[in-house]
């Protein structure tokens, strides 16, 4: 039982920027591990900071229900970015989730005549399904777990994000997600292919043809509750004179406890209108 513990704790640390350290399950309920989802990242889904993984959220087991709620802040150069939101996970196979991103312009809104502290605002629903694999009983195959899905990102700047080239203010998302946890060496990988027209995570509307995108995730156990890790999302450069460039972070996460967690990290999101915007967010998260 203690090994089983440790192995859930450290799947746990391991599941990305903000996640919770699973317990094993009681005696009598299921003689496997409860499963955990990673982090909500920014747009609500399951996985890391920036980007999806295969991970369904959530504490459910594939004949239970799981849940979590998450909010975060983001503070760059020039701007801000809160994010909060929830999702509801069934039979540890598929997840829906709703989110809000809130962009302020800060004095650069000022700058551009729209107003100090201006806001966008990016409700996303998402579905994910997960199509093959398991990433914690199969450890011993080399198949990740792998899932597809959705993010419908409903802009509520139409005016704003057309007047900037946009050809469009609402738009979706379409990605598949490979996980693989290798246990034995205390590492998560993933790797997400993503179709997409969004300008700057759908912040600044959708334009042009669905153009492939890569995104990819690693985090590394230092402890049963301390894990570090790095991600990379590229993303599409559809709009005339407004650059932009593929997103970095690096993170700490810390789980004190099974239910709540938090995370440190750095990102570099790239150019956005006024130039490169760096700086640290912050995440936390509840899951059930």
């Amino acid at each position: 039982m203690t090994s089983k513990i440790w192995t859930s704790a450290a799947f746990a640390a391991l599941t990305g920027c903000v996640c919770a350290p699973a317990m094993a399950q009681t005696a009598g309920m299921s003689d496997r591990l409860l499963l955990t989802g990673g982090v909500s990242e920014v747009e609500g889904a399951a996985g890391g900071g920036l980007t999806p993984w295969a991970l369904i959220g959530g504490y459910g087991t594939r004949d239970q229900l799981g849940a979590s709620g998450y909010y975060t802040h983001v503070d760059t150069d020039d701007y801000s970015l809160e994010s909060f939101g929830a999702l509801l996970a069934v039979n540890d196979r598929v997840e829906f989730s709703i989110s809000q991103q809130r962009f302020n312009l800060q004095d650069v809104g000022a700058s551009l005549g729209l107003g100090s502290n201006y806001k966008i605002d990016v409700t996303t629903y998402g579905a994910k399904v997960r199509v093959l694999g398991d990433a914690i009983l199969e450890q011993d195959s080399w198949i990740p777990q792998v899932a597809v899905g959705v993010l419908y990102k409903d802009n509520n700047r139409d005016t704003l994000v057309k007047s900037l080239g946009a050809d469009h203010s609402d738009g979706a998302d379409f990605y598949v997600s490979a996980t693989k946890l290798l246990l034995a060496h205390s590492l998560l990988l993933n790797a997400t292919a993503r179709l997409t027209r969004a300008n700057q995570f759908g912040i600044l509307g959708q334009s042009g043809d669905y153009k492939p995108e890569f995104e990819g995730s690693a985090a590394y156990l230092l402890t049963r509750k301390i894990a570090v890790g790095a991600e990379i999302r590229t993303k599409p450069d559809n709009l005339a004179g407004l650059k932009e460039d593929t997103a970095y972070d690096a993170f700490v996460a810390y789980a004190p406890t099974k239910n709540l967690a938090v995370t440190l990290a750095y990102a570099d999101l790239g150019n956005i209108v006024v130039g490169d915007q760096r700086g640290l967010y912050i995440s936390l998260q509840a899951g059930f």
